[in-house]
């Protein structure tokens, strides 16, 4: 398909495909513009494209959409910004994943979520044995540096504390695409455990969406019809956006 690269006042087309990553796409626009993957940022309607994923993962991205690129200077990012690359690792296997030195280790596993799914409220991070506990400390106060390994282990849940039937009532907010209801907001309260297919069914049949197939995308991941608001990490106050469509592949 062929989308639209619009940087400052100027535009220009570029082919991708659906298996291309966002990084890929970064490689294309360098040996066009010169311009380091590193100084990058491409973005639809507000939202960043992150590097660990691919097209598939963006449903909004189709023929002709138009993707912002802003382009930051080595200046900028040498006074600013520095950015480096950890080595998250798993059970059984490990993945890379770049972050700012200023960034904090709430924003850390938001990033691995985005990339592996895994569930927010069941992730701790461990660096030289070490718990980063403090969601809202920065990377660095914990002596994370270029290519440190971070390793995710996932909580267990207590039976008598966090499983059912003690649900969570959640307050979102819903945002739709321009294609529906000319972009309209509303908030909703549900509980944690529903998943997003009953949240679905909530809204048709409540015909706040008209009758259609719908796509949830929660801090820029496809959220899975299955799967429920508490495994995808939603808070009160986050919000859901909704465009019109399916996807016949999701990653696991």
């Amino acid at each position: 398909m062929r989308v639209t690269i619009v940087v400052k006042e100027h535009e220009f087309g570029l082919d991708v495909a659906k298996e291309d990553s966002v990084l890929d796409i970064k490689h294309k626009i360098e040996q066009i513009l010169g311009a380091s993957t590193e100084s990058q940022t491409l973005s639809v309607l507000g939202w960043e494209l992150v590097d660990g994923l691919d097209m598939e993962d963006y449903p909004i991205v189709v023929e002709g959409t138009r993707i912002n690129l802003v382009i930051r200077s080595v200046e900028f990012d040498s006074r600013n910004s520095v950015k480096i690359p950890l080595v998250i690792k798993f059970s059984s296997k490990k993945i890379e994943v770049n972050v700012d030195i200023t960034d904090t280790v709430r924003s850390l596993k938001e990033k691995i979520h985005i990339m592996d799914g895994t569930p927010l409220r069941r992730m701790a991070l461990y660096f030289l044995g070490r718990e980063l506990s403090e969601d809202y400390c920065n990377l660095v106060e914990y002596g994370i540096k270029e290519s440190s390994e971070i390793v995710v282990f996932l909580k267990t849940w207590n039976r008598t504390k966090d499983d059912p039937p003690c649900e969570e009532l959640l307050s979102v907010v819903v945002q739709t695409s321009s294609a529906l209801l000319d972009s309209a907001r509303f908030a909703l309260e549900v509980t944690d455990s529903s998943t997003v297919g009953e949240l679905t069914q909530l809204l048709l049949c409540r015909q706040i969406l008209p009758i259609d197939d719908y796509i949830f995308i929660h801090k820029q991941r496809i959220m899975r019809d299955t799967c429920s608001l508490r495994w995808h990490g939603v808070e009160n106050g986050d919000f859901l956006y909704v465009f019109k469509g399916s996807v016949s592949h999701q990653k696991q």
